[in-house]
């Protein structure tokens, strides 16, 4: 066990470190617009500009630039925000943004695992019978369909039919509901989808129709066995959910008018604010890794068939 998690921390942490060097080389190719304020680039004239860039250290030679650059990461410094928040740290504009992200992923993580499981498990319990149809016309919909098309149907019907707010007021519990939502439905169909293919594939195993056979009520053999079983497998996928969920989407976010990091970096790029950028794309980078990291993790837990392969493979290199 412990040589595991050693082995897929190193792989996490190899990861980490390539994305850490591709976003950091990425950014140094981007115009140095990207570095002045629409103001400042208007008022210098071109040595003003080179002095600048100098100053900021954009101009040194790249090895010099990524051991600065690894320097103020272990400090936890990402520099300054240059034409979104002006000279603000990155730190502190993430902070501000990331609790809005954070309560709109839990709430959304919440609703869609609670709807997502729960129309799996009736889409198996009824297969090739109605529920099962309209889960899967919902899950086809939602995930054939480009997501921009749905949302902003949703967004105009829902304004139209309810009256409620199209976009997000901090003081108008109301205008909550719809990103919600809206952020929740691609997970609840991710959900349904996978939870009904595994508990379909369970109840065609022979313990199941043993466990039938010896006169089990098939509720209990869905709850004990079937439902279970079926879990298992995305069980390895729940923390990268997770993660990526509560990190915020990028489309909602924008859509709503959300003030959260997903929104926060669709200004950043726009605006050619590289600090910014660089920032919210490691923090998203290290999330999926994380997530997918912790799935591993969880998997060698609840998993017992991952245990029982590595005490056979001990015992056969023994």
């Amino acid at each position: 066990m412990g040589a595991y998690v050693l082995k897929r921390l190193g792989q996490s942490l190899i990861t980490v470190s390539i994305v850490v060097l591709t976003v950091f080389l990425l950014l140094r190719l981007m115009p140095k617009n990207g570095y002045f304020t629409r103001e400042d680039y208007v008022n210098m004239d071109r040595d003003a500009r080179t002095a600048y860039l100098r100053n900021l250290g954009v101009l040194d030679d790249p090895f010099t630039q990524f051991g600065r650059f690894l320097s103020g990461l272990a400090r936890g410094d990402l520099g300054r925000s240059i034409t979104v928040y002006p000279r603000s740290p990155v730190l502190d504009v993430i902070g501000e943004k990331a609790p809005y992200s954070l309560w709109f992923g839990l709430a959304a993580l919440a609703l869609s695992m609670a709807l997502g499981l729960g129309l799996g498990i009736l889409m198996a319990r009824f297969k090739d019978r109605f529920p099962d149809g309209a889960g899967t016309v919902y899950v086809t919909i939602v995930r054939a369909i480009p997501s921009l098309i749905w949302l902003f149907f949703i967004q105009q019907w829902v304004t139209a039919l309810l009256g409620w707010p199209m976009v997000f007021y901090e003081d108008r519990p109301v205008s909550w509901v719809l990103p919600t939502i809206s952020l929740a439905l691609s997970g609840i169909a991710w959900y349904a989808i996978w939870l009904r293919r595994f508990m379909v594939d369970e109840e065609n195993k022979d313990y199941v129709k043993f466990a039938v056979s010896k006169g089990l009520p098939w509720k209990r053999v869905i709850r004990g066995h079937v439902l279970r079983n079926a879990l298992v497998p995305l069980v390895q996928y729940f923390p990268q959910q997770i993660l990526l969920t509560i990190a915020g989407s990028l489309l909602i976010e924008s859509i709503y008018s959300i003030p959260g990091m997903g929104g926060l970096l669709v200004s950043a790029i726009r605006q050619q604010d590289n600090p910014l950028v660089q920032a919210l794309v490691l923090l998203y980078s290290v999330l999926g890794v994380v997530g997918v990291f912790l799935g591993d993790l969880l998997m060698v837990l609840v998993d017992p068939r991952i245990k029982l392969a590595e005490s056979s493979g001990k015992g056969a290199a023994a």
